[in-house]
């Protein structure tokens, strides 16, 4: 009888590791930000504006949407004419990336919105809305900026602070909050780096997030704008 048991349970065992595997080797494929499907959906994007007479495969959005999510492509303006379908790392084939295009008007270019920095924005948010359904208003700790914040965690149950993991660089990037209580995740270690590392002219006043957009797949997805600093050129809030 103990031999039956044991053989049943190798079984099930067996039966639920050979289940576990596929899905878990898919889902680190739909993790990886790959060149040439960004490539391939580049290409699916030219052809349909030049089918279209310059219109882009993209979903409506509101006008008031951030920069970088204003674009998303539209994989079924795209299906089966121009590419069969939407890449493994896609959204829409149970992927972590979004694919949206940037520089619109003069350059259409096809980049990736890591979809992982939104869901620990919800995760601080949720919290956030928690402390302010009993306080009115969230834990602000301190102003770095006109209007931008940072915020006290040990009143929101955190342990440690909270962050985002940069698709630029891997680094771990702290949330800002603003005035009106909006999260945001702030660049300033990645457009330093960029700064020092890649050639530039930017002047303050001029929004410098591109600099990340031109040397990577990635857009700087949930920012605040950013600019250099007259003195010491380095990335600070660019604030009104």
């Amino acid at each position: 009888m103990r031999w039956i048991i044991r053989c049943i349970a190798s079984c099930l065992i067996v039966l639920s590791l050979s289940g576990c595997l596929y899905p878990q080797e898919r889902l680190k494929q739909n993790q990886i930000p790959y060149e040439d499907q960004v490539a391939a959906v580049q290409s699916a994007v030219n052809q349909y504006r030049k089918a279209t007479g310059g219109l882009l495969p993209i979903k409506t959005r509101d006008m008031k949407t951030p920069i970088y999510e204003k674009y998303p492509i539209d994989f079924n303006r795209l299906i089966p004419r121009y590419m069969q379908e939407p890449p493994g790392n896609a959204y829409e084939s149970g992927g972590v990336f979004q694919y949206v295009i940037v520089d619109a008007e003069k350059n259409p270019t096809v980049k990736l919105l890591d979809l992982r920095l939104a869901e620990r924005i919800r995760d601080l948010k949720l919290r956030l809305q928690m402390y302010q359904d009993d306080h009115h208003y969230p834990p602000f700790k301190e102003m770095i900026a006109p209007g931008v914040f940072t915020l006290d965690y040990k009143k929101l149950g955190y342990k440690s602070p909270p962050y985002a993991v940069s698709p630029f660089s891997g680094n771990n990037l702290p949330f800002v909050i603003d005035g009106s209580g909006e999260v945001y995740i702030d660049y300033r270690i990645d457009l330093y780096n960029a700064l020092k590392k890649e050639k530039h002219h930017y002047r303050p006043g001029e929004d410098i997030r591109d600099i990340l957009v031109k040397h990577s797949l990635f857009v700087p997805a949930y920012s605040l704008p950013y600019t250099v600093d007259a003195k010491t050129n380095e990335p600070i809030f660019l604030t009104k």
